[in-house]
């Protein structure tokens, strides 16, 4: 595999996929995976393409993230081999809402994103939804022959919303798009974002049926994670700092040296996903596990995140693998065996939720444990709650019910 190659072709195949109008997310991931291969082959020392996909077999265990390294490492090597260009059948430009709008709604999507980067902690991406929703709703304006703020009419509005039955049920929908309006508002006259937001219908918010760990998972889990001989010292640390913390995995990933405090058993962090500052108790069993693995398993590196990919080149561990820590700690435990079964350390961070709520803890402790911004966060979780819930139970002695209706149950 020519190194100089590659460096020197694939930015014509970044310049032909622009110049073609294919999508601008996979022109990225073309141009991050051949930045990838450039920066890691002095690690590696790979011979072939073939030699980088095996890499990529033995580092990634989610099917998904190998299926994509593979197309992305086909589309690289044909074009660098033999100026074979991608197709273009799957995944050809299609134009987005925003660049099929018209210079007024660019404006508005535009100061939306100005405002974004510049007063909120989170990263971009978790309003990038919002900016989808708005886009669509302007997108679906201009098919109706309007091109400007002020000539939205309320009919205007709705007429989308009875054409599209499916969009009429989204809540997230409509309120991502209110959502920017708002924010829009400060920056243009007359109300003009506030009489748009009115005319968006209201829509009844639905909860999806959320999975939950067992107390005989729990039991499962607990045993594995502080018995079983074969789990390596990095999984037992991960998994016992998840179970009894219940930290994000983008916590866990960025958790450094310095962020533990040893003398007053505590962990202090400052929350990937929202920036603010947490601090949690560190039990003895959590602390002892990651001072096991620090001392006896954690490879020798200068990185200073605590724990650490497992073959060179050592960095910190991104969600995919935590994702397949959490994965072989269940089969261990031998539960949630099935395709259908949810899998992930967000079970783990659930499971803390609802043993806290159950055990009578008051909600804004819990929220203040998990690091919600919102108290409406700790909702999710309610729903797990069963003995509070039984609590909640009405009594049937009023109704004429047979006792026969009760036999055999």
């Amino acid at each position: 595999m020519d190194l100089q190659e590659l460096k020197t072709k694939y930015p014509l195949l970044i310049s032909y996929m622009e110049d073609h109008n294919y999508s601008r997310q996979y022109i990225r991931h073309i141009k991050n995976e051949s930045l990838w291969i450039l920066r890691e082959s002095e690690n590696y020392h790979w011979k072939t393409y073939d030699d980088v996909y095996q890499t990529c077999v033995e580092k990634y265990t989610n099917k998904h993230t190998l299926n994509y390294k593979r197309n992305m490492l086909l589309v690289i090597k044909l074009f660098v081999l033999e100026f074979v260009v991608p197709d273009g059948s799957i995944h050809a430009h299609k134009s987005s809402y925003y660049d099929g709008l018209c210079a007024e709604f660019k404006n508005l999507i535009d100061v939306y994103r100005s405002v974004i980067k510049s007063n909120y902690v989170e990263p971009y991406h978790y309003h990038k939804s919002y900016e989808c929703s708005a886009c669509s709703f302007l997108s679906r304006l201009q098919k109706q022959g309007v091109f400007s703020l002020e000539c939205i009419t309320e009919k205007n509005v709705i007429d989308i919303f009875i054409n599209d039955t499916k969009l009429s049920q989204s809540y997230h929908f409509k309120r991502e798009t209110a959502c920017v309006f708002k924010i829009c508002a400060p920056f243009y006259p007359s109300e003009i974002c506030s009489r748009i937001s009115s005319y968006l219908p209201e829509a009844r918010k639905t909860r999806r049926n959320t999975q939950y760990l067992t107390k005989e998972e729990v039991e499962k889990i607990k045993f594995v994670l502080e018995n079983d001989p074969s789990l390596s010292l990095q999984n037992r640390a991960i998994g016992l700092l998840v179970f009894y913390t219940g930290l994000r995995c983008c916590d866990i990933g960025a958790l450094t040296f310095d962020q533990i405090d040893w003398k007053n058993d505590l962990i202090r962090i400052i929350q990937q996903k929202t920036g603010i500052p947490l601090v949690l108790p560190l039990r003895a069993i959590v602390g002892n596990a990651i001072f096991d693995y620090i001392t006896k398993q954690r490879p020798d590196s200068s990185e200073n995140t605590v724990f650490l990919t497992v073959k060179v080149p050592y960095r910190r561990l991104q969600s995919p693998n935590l994702y397949t820590i959490c994965v072989t700690i269940m089969k261990k435990a031998n539960i949630r065996n099935r395709p259908c079964d949810k899998k992930g350390f967000h079970l783990f961070r659930h499971h803390l939720a609802t043993s806290l709520l159950e055990n009578g803890v008051e909600q804004p402790i819990i929220s203040r444990t998990m690091g919600h911004q919102s108290p409406e966060s700790l909702d999710t979780y309610l729903g797990a709650d069963f003995i509070h819930l039984k609590e909640c139970a009405l009594s049937i002695k009023c109704f004429p019910i047979k006792e026969e209706v009760f036999n055999g149950i």
